[in-house]
């Protein structure tokens, strides 16, 4: 079966945005996204909410033709445009780049996706995945830790009364000082 799996970026203080969204801080070089791809490549279709993929089709379905973007950056941008993605958002009518709309998490749905043949599928954004999150629906969480404090933004998880139990699976430090902390869901 395959598995749901949060994957984020966040500050060591907990965000993963400042309060007007920023994500400057964010110390992405070639070798973390060498290894970002890699995984990426391996999976079978990006959940995002509304918010979340419109940032990323504000960028990606042309960072390639991009002369100053980096290999791993122009690898990325075909990773993205080729993967199915599955874009909740109650508002949009239509939109591009191997999408499809839902309008609401039903976890009939998603556990029907779970059971199909081929790689683990990625959910983005905090709203999407406190949903994912309190249906029970994550796997695994894969978390990148940025060595900043940024003191104020959107945190990475929302408060919840539930208790999540985690098994560390994999960790790993880069040479720009970013942490990635893999875990399970018991």
């Amino acid at each position: 079966m395959r598995k749901i799996v949060y994957w984020s970026s966040m500050s060591l203080d907990g965000f993963m945005e400042g309060p007007n969204r920023e994500i400057d801080w964010h110390l992405v070089d070639d070798e973390l996204h060498a290894h970002i791809n890699e995984r990426l490549r391996t999976m079978s279709a990006f959940l995002q909410g509304r918010v979340v993929h419109e940032l990323m089709a504000d960028f990606w379905p042309t960072a390639d033709a991009d002369p100053e973007n980096t290999g791993p950056m122009v690898e990325f941008a075909a990773i993205w445009r080729d993967m199915p993605k599955i874009v909740f958002s109650r508002t949009w009518e239509r939109t591009d780049w191997n999408t499809t709309i839902k309008r609401e998490v039903v976890p009939e749905e998603i556990m029907a996706l779970k059971a199909e043949p081929g790689g683990d599928m990625v959910v983005g954004g905090a709203d999407l995945a406190a949903t994912f999150q309190r249906l029970g629906l994550i796997d695994e969480y894969v978390v990148y830790v940025y060595p900043v404090l940024i003191g104020r933004g959107k945190p990475m998880f929302r408060p919840t009364d539930d208790k999540t139990n985690l098994r560390l699976v994999e960790n790993r430090a880069f040479g720009n000082g970013v942490a990635l902390l893999r875990y399970q869901v018991r």
